[in-house]
């Protein structure tokens, strides 16, 4: 994609944002001393031809930044939020100080929230959201897509069932109005102090389903576990790269003393686990999401229990007919649907290995 030609006056942050959107970029990238970035189908390619300078982006985050955003701002030297530009678009902001001078980073996040119809995610994922009560964690790298998953996820229970929905994010990315379920979205530093403060006081607040937008502590996890033992389905996320490696954070987080309790409540309460990554298509038309899928059969929960997660691979491996696939696998089948390139592989350092 060639940068469009563009007036050094006119420039503004606004303009930006809505040349991403139009341009179907999933990030926008300000940075002081180099041109405005996008990121499209995975690359970063210039937006416009016009190196920005400090004042510039100075400006453009006085731009979006509110008075108290601003203030934090200068003293904490980064700042995380949402806003929409009306009758456009949402995008997720984190504005930065780089070496004393302002930096960007924007997620243009779709104004319709995605179903899992149209993500084509396989059925395995639909009888997760029917479950009345257990964890399911979504995981894999930043921009993996994992928000849009959970998005999709929320939405087929909000359509199908009567419930009651709370979900913690930093920040709120997809807006839920109520359908069949009532919904409450709180955005952490906003709505509540922490995800585990907002996570605790969930459990106060009669939900049936509660969104975790990022399982990052103990605490936080300590509590997803319990809300799930006790009646409640709960949705987390996680930055590992596949199944195994899911379980094993989850454990390995607790103290050594902690870790074989914790094996068998996480045994007793894990629905699934869905890992992703996004791979460009061959085409160049956007990406393709590769999937393992570990669902939590007998098999799985008696591995966990009995600390032989690196046989989890295995039951992957063997177990198609239970909705449950690999890595590998998932690879495989894109490339020889011609969705994707194996030697595009590499750049993402990932293999289809033996399967």
């Amino acid at each position: 994609m060639e940068a469009p030609p563009i007036d050094n006056q006119t420039i503004s942050v606004k303009h930006l944002l809505k040349l991403a959107y139009t341009s179907n970029a999933s990030d926008l990238h300000i940075n002081s001393g180099t041109e405005p970035l996008m990121r499209l189908h995975g690359k970063l390619v210039k937006a416009v031809h016009h190196v920005l300078g400090p004042e510039d982006t100075m400006r453009m985050a006085k731009e979006v930044l509110s008075e108290k955003q601003w203030e934090e701002l200068q003293k904490k030297g980064e700042v995380d939020f949402s806003f929409a530009l009306p009758d456009l678009c949402r995008y997720r902001a984190n504005v930065f100080k780089q070496k004393r001078h302002i930096n960007m980073a924007f997620r243009v996040l779709s104004t319709n929230v995605p179903n899992l119809e149209r993500l084509n995610l396989p059925p395995v994922v639909r009888e997760f959201a029917m479950k009345q009560q257990g964890l399911i964690l979504v995981t894999g790298p930043t921009g993996s897509g994992k928000s849009t998953t959970l998005a999709g996820v929320i939405d087929y229970i909000n359509r199908t069932q009567q419930k009651h929905i709370i979900t913690l994010e930093d920040p709120i990315e997809y807006l839920h109005p109520s359908k069949l379920c009532l919904v409450a979205q709180r955005e952490v530093g906003i709505d509540t102090l922490s995800f585990s403060n907002g996570l605790r006081a969930a459990l106060r607040q009669d939900p049936d389903v509660v969104l975790v937008g990022e399982l990052r502590d103990l605490e936080t996890i300590r509590i997803a576990i319990t809300a799930a033992e006790t009646g409640h389905l709960v949705l987390g996320t996680l930055h590992t790269p596949d199944a195994p490696q899911t379980v094993d954070r989850i454990i390995d987080v607790f103290p050594t003393e902690q870790q074989r309790q914790i094996r068998i409540q996480l045994a007793s309460v894990l629905i699934g686990v869905l890992s992703q990554r996004l791979i460009p298509r061959m085409d160049g038309s956007g990406r393709a999401m590769a999937l393992e899928i570990l669902v939590n059969t007998p098999a799985v929960a008696n591995l966990i229990r009995q600390e032989k997660i690196y046989q989890i691979k295995s039951v992957l491996q063997t177990s198609r007919h239970l909705g449950m696939q690999t890595m590998a696998s998932s690879l495989k089948q894109l490339i020889e649907e011609g969705q994707i390139d194996r030697n595009a592989l590499k750049e993402y350092e990932m293999s289809i290995g033996e399967d």
